[in-house]
C-alpha cells in the first residue's frame, strides 16, 4: 500500500507544482503586455515608435519570473512570429485584438474595414518547459511544455 500512497503523493506534489509554475507564467506574460502596450513616456504618441521597447517587456517578464525562482533556460517563443526577446518572449505591438488563434499571424491596427471600432494592444506569449524528475534518480519521467499568452489593450 505504501508505494501506491507513495506514488499518489508524488502526483499531488507534481501536479501542484505544474499549476503553481502556470500561474507564474500567466502573470508574467499579463505584466509583459502590459507593459508592451503603454507608451515609454506620458508625452510620446501611440505611433508605430511609440511602443515601449522590447527590453523593458522583457525585463517585466523575467522579474516576474525570477521572483517565482523559475528557469529562464526553459522558456521557448510563442506560437506566433512577431519580435523575439532577449529571453525568448514573443511580444506583438500595435495588434488588432483580441487574437484568438495563436497559429495566424495578428493583423495590424488599422486593418480595414473597421479601422475606426478596432481595439488595438499588444500581446506577450512564450512557452516554459517543465520538467518533471523522479526523486533520487537521475530520470525525467517527462516534461509539459506549458504556454503563457496575455493580451493588453492600449490607452488612448
Amino acid at each position: 500500500v505504501l508505494p501506491v500512497v507513495f506514488l499518489f503523493l508524488l502526483g499531488v506534489i507534481w501536479f501542484g507544482r505544474a499549476f503553481n509554475i502556470y500561474a507564474t507564467i500567466q502573470q508574467a506574460a499579463q505584466q509583459g503586455a502590459i507593459t508592451a502596450a503603454r507608451p515609454p513616456c506620458a508625452t510620446c504618441l501611440q505611433t508605430s515608435t511609440g511602443f515601449a521597447l522590447t527590453s523593458s517587456v522583457d525585463t517585466a517578464v523575467k522579474a516576474v519570473m525570477q521572483a517565482a525562482n523559475l528557469d529562464l533556460r526553459q522558456v521557448s517563443p510563442g506560437p506566433i512570429t512577431c519580435t523575439t526577446s532577449t529571453h525568448n518572449f514573443t511580444v506583438c505591438q500595435g495588434i488588432l485584438l483580441p487574437v484568438a488563434n495563436l497559429n495566424q499571424q495578428p493583423l495590424p491596427c488599422g486593418t480595414p474595414p473597421y479601422a475606426s471600432t478596432q481595439i488595438c494592444g499588444a500581446i506577450v506569449t512564450f512557452q516554459y518547459k517543465f520538467q518533471m524528475p523522479l526523486p533520487y534518480t537521475s530520470l525525467n519521467l517527462s516534461s509539459i511544455t506549458l504556454t503563457a499568452q496575455a493580451q493588453s489593450r492600449m490607452e488612448n
